[in-house]
């Protein structure tokens, strides 16, 4: 490969990696926007994160026209080629990120007129944190390419579960006791399954670093709490 095309190679992957880091930037911003809407029924900032999701659409198309275009025209192999089709894989789950914000966005005027439960609101809160959080440092990891790391949240996909479980438990509860609360507490539930559903995707993400550093998938099932499981068969008969 002579030294121009080699450096037009170079671009080509630098680009993939500069729009996946705009793409987390992004998604990152509309979870965050999205809670803070519905917990203070911001009927504007809800709009404004149901709005973005087209610039994050925009985006995995542009990621995933390159990235052929880079396969076609360079014939990548090993690494380099892992490197390309985690950036298709990458974009594609920060854009369902996105496409969870957005739908918890759309709930904003369901829950308006109802009063939420501070203690509801702080736990949807907690558990957005704590997606936030594994979607951060996941994409940090994206960028440092630590193997260990990337291990290490994988391994803390639980965490996320619980908090889940437990908002899940809740919910039910405050349905139970009102059912005036049930409504409400439907698209609540809706939310918080969304919100779990961010950390799977950053769970996911780590998974795909992992291949692409190492050429191997991680060893083992995910760490999943044992009570999702009882969680998982409530949804399907609700």
């Amino acid at each position: 490969m002579s030294t121009h095309i080699a450096s037009v190679y170079d671009e080509d992957l630098k680009y993939l990696t500069r729009r996946i880091s705009e793409m987390g930037g992004l998604a990152e911003q509309m979870v965050a926007e999205s809670v803070r809407a519905l917990v203070n029924s911001d009927l504007a900032l809800a709009q404004k994160v149901i709005s973005d999701d087209v610039i994050l659409d925009d985006a995995e198309r542009q990621i995933g026209e390159k990235a052929i275009i880079t396969i076609a025209r360079r014939q990548p192999m090993a690494a380099d080629l892992r490197e390309i089709m985690g950036s298709i894989r990458i974009a594609a789950d920060l854009e369902r990120v996105g496409d969870l914000g957005k739908n918890n966005a759309k709930r904003v005027i369901a829950v308006a007129n109802a009063s939420l439960p501070r203690q509801l609101s702080r736990g949807l809160e907690h558990l957005a944190e704590l997606a936030l959080v594994q979607l951060k440092e996941v994409l940090d990891v994206y960028a440092s390419r630590s193997v260990e790391k990337a291990n290490s949240i994988r391994e803390r996909d639980s965490e996320i579960d619980a908090i889940y479980t437990s908002l899940f438990r809740e919910l039910l509860t405050y349905m139970m006791e009102d059912p005036r609360n049930i409504t409400p507490c439907t698209h609540l539930l809706f939310c918080a399954k969304n919100i779990e559903r961010i950390g799977d995707h950053a769970t996911n993400i780590a998974e795909t670093i992992y291949y692409m550093a190492t050429g191997a998938q991680p060893v083992g099932d995910r760490p999943k709490d044992d009570s999702a499981n009882t969680v998982g068969a409530l949804e399907s008969s609700t």
